[in-house]
């Protein structure tokens, strides 16, 4: 078998084509828990807190002789920070996800039917000829 037609085959092989597919939506569906949790829950969060806004929660580690305050103009300067409140951001992000994830997951293992045991194999043959003859010696 030819380079070619190895990876053909591997290429086609539908588990090939599911993870692409998974990868795809679990790309578009990651921009949508970012807006969930950007411009719906850390909003609310901050409120709660007493109006911070985390995405500027951080420590300037470098000079600053302009003053510059927001998470984006610092990066654009180029002085270094310490953005702790970007992290706090991601990790609700990731949380939410992973909860959302269990939650499909969950409910799609509650969907699928139970498999049946499998039927116990056939007895071979020669067993069943012993098993005779070991009732027959009984007798």
């Amino acid at each position: 078998m030819s380079m070619m037609d190895e990876f053909k085959t591997f290429a086609l092989k539908g588990n090939v084509m599911d993870l692409a597919v998974g990868v795809i939506i679990g790309g578009a569906f990651g921009k949508i828990v970012d807006s969930i949790v950007g411009d719906l829950i850390m909003p609310i969060v901050g409120k709660l807190f007493g109006g911070f806004d985390f995405s500027n929660m951080l420590i300037v580690l470098g000079d600053n002789p302009n003053k510059l305050t927001t998470l984006a103009d610092l990066k654009k300067a180029g002085i270094a920070t310490f953005a702790y409140g970007n992290f706090i951001t991601i990790l609700i992000n990731f949380l939410i996800l992973a909860w959302i994830i269990f939650m499909m997951v969950k409910a799609m293992n509650k969907m699928k039917k139970a498999e049946p045991a499998p039927a116990p194999a056939a007895t071979p043959e020669d067993v069943l000829l012993l098993r005779e003859i070991r009732d027959n010696l009984k007798k």
